[in-house]
This record gives structure tokens, C-alpha cells and sequence, in this order.
């Protein structure tokens, strides 16, 4: 890579870096959201919304493609982020 490109690469990294911290203040906002939501969950069973998970999921694809980004990029991210907070519910899930 020459030292321009290097130069320029370097620039980029950085603006991902801010983005990334970014990104994490937006995810602990998020988290606390879950917190209180798996508070007001009575069964465990309730975890699991699948008609929710599917609304959602839609919802981003239309939103994604308006925005011009993959569909297929998103969807990956935010199955992962729902798997990922419906892992956490169970983990804090305390029955009443």
C-alpha cells in the first residue's frame, strides 16, 4: 500500500472508531431498555416474540433498502442483536 493510501486508510479507521463508540453508548441505552423490559416479562415464556422478531426484521429490510444499504447486512446485525438481548433476557430473567 503506498504511504498515501496508508495515510487515507488511517483517516477511515479512525471515523470507524468514532462510529464504534458511538455505537456502544447506543447499545448500552439499549441494554438498560431490555433491562426494564424483562422486569415487566411474568413467564420466561415470553421472551421469545416471534411475531415481534418478524415485524421487526421487515421493518429494517424496507428501511435498509430506502436507505440504499444491504438488506442483507442489516438483517445479519440485528438477528444477532435480538438472539444476542433474547440470551441476555434469559440470563436475567427472574420469575416473580
Amino acid at each position: 500500500m503506498s504511504p498515501k493510501n496508508k495515510k487515507k486508510l488511517d483517516i477511515i479507521r479512525k471515523k470507524l472508531d468514532q462510529i464504534d463508540n458511538q455505537l456502544l453508548a447506543i447499545i448500552k441505552k439499549r441494554t438498560l431498555l431490555v433491562n426494564e423490559v424483562v422486569k415487566l416479562k411474568e413467564n420466561k415464556s415470553e421472551i421469545v416474540d416471534q411475531k415481534r422478531i418478524t415485524s421487526i426484521l421487515k421493518n429494517i429490510k424496507i428501511k435498509s433498502i430506502k436507505k440504499n444499504i444491504d438488506p442483507k447486512i442489516t438483517n445479519r446485525i440485528w438477528k444477532n442483536m435480538i438472539w444476542s438481548y433474547i440470551d441476555y433476557e434469559r440470563k436475567n430473567f427472574k420469575k416473580k
